[in-house]
């Protein structure tokens, strides 16, 4: 797998579409009510911070993962138990994902059908596909993206002939002051979906052209932000605030009010069809991050067999994790977020970006002396 390559454009595509995947569907930003769309703007400039901290890093060590550079930079000895953890990090923020989809179809169209079966059948695909290496994963981008963003477009497009909206539901701007804002930025917003590109460092060793890579970094981190603030202005228009924050899936219930001439109705298959597009980004990233951080660890020359290993601990794990959609959304809101988004996606590169930084200088320094 370390002969492939990918684009730049293909990167764009795969990390785009693994941020905003599974996002869109949910309402992030509740708290904040009608100032929901300003959480995402300004968690995105979070988001371009955090971005810059991981091509920084990537800058100083580019033909290494995120994983590969932790020994030269906190030491052989001290690198093992982080590589554990951000292998198994991925590996169930990847259960995760196959969860959130598994749940929305049986919300929807397969009510009776078991969660085995749905997230077994999905991760026998995913797991196809990434076993063709990260070329393929990322010509797969360039075909599953653009249906993506065209369904996005066209439940936007729909969403504008719905009687009930009204864009005056997002005013009064700043109506409860900027600390709700801030209370939805950090750490929830933050972490999910923009501390979640920590996964490009895992995809930066497999770029073709590495020059501009600060630069395609920024541009995923603002495409996300526009897209996400978009869809929720169209959502709060819509719903409304109130409705907006005690609703699961909040694109879902907006579009199923979308009605034509009383003929026209029902427009889920376009959800499912989002979902699936974005899911098969988001697994596929934590998937792939997860076995590669496998074949460093083991010194593997091929990862083919790693991710049916993964497959088989991710589907049971998708299933074990929450009993059921609340107690699996209060884990990850309550414990996930807090205790394991923050330190792993946040405190834990910016520490690494100072001490390479350092030693860079140092080992400068001491060369030029």
């Amino acid at each position: 797998m370390g002969q492939t390559k990918i684009n730049a454009l293909q990167l764009f595509y795969v990390i785009v579409g693994f941020q905003i995947g599974n996002t869109l569907v949910y309402g992030l930003g509740g708290g904040a009510m009608q100032d929901a769309w300003l959480v995402i703007l300004t968690a995105m400039l979070g988001g371009l911070i955090l971005m810059f901290v991981y091509t920084k890093l990537a800058s100083y060590y580019p033909d290494e993962t995120l994983l590969q550079m932790l020994p030269k930079i906190i030491g052989k000895y001290l690198t093992y138990p982080f590589i554990f953890l951000y292998i198994i990090y991925f590996t169930y923020l990847a259960s995760r994902a196959c969860r959130d989809f598994a749940e929305l179809l049986a919300a929807t169209i397969l009510v009776d059908t078991p969660l085995v079966f749905v997230i077994g059948s999905f991760m026998g695909l995913m797991i196809y596909c990434l076993r063709g290496g990260v070329e393929t994963f990322g010509r797969m981008g360039e075909v599953v993206f653009p249906v993506y963003i065209f369904s996005l477009f066209v439940i936007w497009i729909l969403l504008l002939s719905v009687e009930e909206f009204n864009i005056n539901n997002l005013t009064p701007i700043f109506g409860n002051g900027f600390t709700p804002i801030i209370k939805e930025v950090f750490p929830t917003v933050l972490t999910f979906p923009f501390g979640e590109s920590i996964i490009i460092m895992m995809f930066f060793p497999f770029l073709n052209n590495k020059e501009h890579l600060k630069k395609i970094g920024m541009a995923i981190v603002l495409t996300t932000g526009v897209l996400m603030t978009l869809n929720l202005i169209m959502i709060l228009a819509v719903l409304g605030p109130e409705i907006y924050n005690h609703v699961f899936f909040p694109l879902l219930s907006a579009t199923r009010l979308v009605s034509i001439a009383d003929f026209l109705e029902r427009f889920d298959a376009l959800i499912i069809l989002m979902m699936v597009a974005g899911v098969f980004f988001k697994v596929g990233g934590w998937t792939f991050g997860a076995a590669i951080g496998i074949s460093h660890l083991f010194k593997l020359k091929q990862t083919k067999s790693v991710f049916l290993g993964l497959g088989t601990i991710i589907v049971p794990l998708a299933i074990v994790s929450s009993p059921n959609q609340v107690a699996y959304n209060e884990l990850g809101l309550d414990f996930i977020t807090l205790y394991v988004h923050v330190p792993l996606q946040i405190m834990f590169p910016i520490l690494l970006l100072c001490i390479a930084f350092i030693r860079k200088k140092f080992s400068s320094s001491k060369s030029q002396s």
